[in-house]
């Protein structure tokens, strides 16, 4: 999808050329599942599916959308007018990021946008966060409003808690702000620390497949709600602050405290564990075994799938059907509730194990899945 394109599209429909044009990428998480509103760590990449925007401001406190993909007239809204849980279609997400700058203290003072995205909605690949993240990018260029990667992901995040409803954490806006191609982001959730993590697989013979399920989720569903409220409590129950504060070696002893809260317990065991695997997988690509997360990203479906309680059979078959096959390691990654689950494989195996997995829904009498290779690209930037 070429800048010029979206650029041409919207002097179209807006009667004169945008000011600019700026890109964001959609994310799949390596590992580090829902440990991100724990103050956790997570490891995500950006991918080569990006929401492209053209934009240029306005004077008049208006706000004018149109997506390519959504298809219909130029929606309308006044800046005065923008308020949480008022609009509960597409233009609640960029309008909910001009709402989070003005209440931050930005003087933005309207915006003609125009928007095209290759990345997959409902998929577990961030479209969400990719699409506040480049209309935060536009409006921070235009304004001139100086903020960093790691703020507008701040901003983008309280737009999709407050103002769309969906109480997710900073993960996806960070990974589409701020991810390096050819690298996976190793981010502290607590203090937004980052580190750029070197993740080329293919100089090591190495794929990572993206098998979208075709099963949609979405965030501000009541399951994802209670699963945030059921750590939470966890939390409050053990005394800490948030369930990063649990040591692994300390974990035992802190199930043991919960007694007969079932379902709390499975919950904190799994954030606990689940940032000791984003730690072990660091330590491995540093060392240079890249093969060797493949066992750690399956203990990371396991752990989602019986303890957290968010896959799906879709995803399981996935997941199941892979391993079966050769895969060096397989899990689902997003929120849950279907969308997608990556496979670690051998580039060699490729062929064989799309084949599978195309093969085991077919038998199963499901929509065929979307397989494609995630390739560690670049964060948002400015296109034109």
């Amino acid at each position: 999808m070429g800048a010029q394109q979206v650029a041409d599209r919207f002097a179209e429909l807006y009667g004169a050329g945008p000011e600019g044009v700026w890109a964001a990428p959609g994310r799949v998480n390596l590992i580090g599942e829902h440990t991100d509103y724990n103050d956790g760590f997570v490891m995500p990449f950006a991918l080569p599916h990006q929401v492209v925007a053209a934009v240029s401001r306005r004077t008049d406190g208006v706000l004018r959308l149109h997506s390519a993909d959504i298809g219909g007239d130029i929606t309308e809204l006044r800046l005065d007018d923008l308020a949480p849980g008022g609009d509960h279609d597409w233009t609640a997400y960029p309008a909910g990021v001009v709402w989070a700058l003005r209440e931050a203290g930005h003087e933005i003072t309207g915006a003609d946008v125009h928007l095209a995205s290759t990345v997959p909605t409902g998929a577990g690949l961030s479209s969400s966060a990719a699409l506040e993240v480049v209309i935060a990018l536009a409006l921070n260029d235009l304004y001139d409003l100086g903020l960093k990667g790691w703020r507008l992901a701040r901003l983008c995040q309280r737009a999709e808690n407050v103002y769309v409803g969906a109480p997710t954490g900073i993960m996806d806006q960070t990974a589409s702000a701020c991810c390096e191609a050819g690298h996976a982001l190793f981010l502290d959730t607590r203090d937004l620390s980052q580190q750029q993590i070197p993740f080329d697989l293919a100089a090591q013979g190495l794929r990572l497949l993206v098998v979208d399920t075709q099963v949609k989720h979405a965030h501000s569903g009541g399951e994802y709600g209670k699963r945030r409220a059921g750590c939470e409590k966890g939390a409050a129950l053990l005394g800490v602050d948030a369930l990063r504060d649990i040591p692994y070696d300390g974990l035992d002893a802190a199930l043991a405290r919960l007694g007969a809260e079932e379902e709390v317990v499975r919950l904190v065991r799994h954030v606990v564990t689940e940032n000791e695997r984003v730690e072990r997988t660091v330590a491995l690509l540093r060392s240079g075994d890249p093969r060797a997360i493949g066992p750690v990203l399956t203990e990371g479906h396991a752990s989602l799938r019986d303890d957290f309680r968010i896959s799906c059979p879709e995803l399981d078959l996935v997941v199941d059907t892979a391993l079966a096959g050769g895969a060096l390691g397989a899990r689902m990654t997003g929120g849950g509730f279907g969308g997608s689950a990556i496979v670690l494989a051998e580039a060699a195996d490729v062929e064989t194990l799309t084949k599978s997995v195309e093969e085991a829904f077919a038998a199963a009498g499901l929509t065929a899945p979307r397989v494609f290779e995630a390739v560690p690209s670049a964060g948002a930037r400015r296109l034109v």
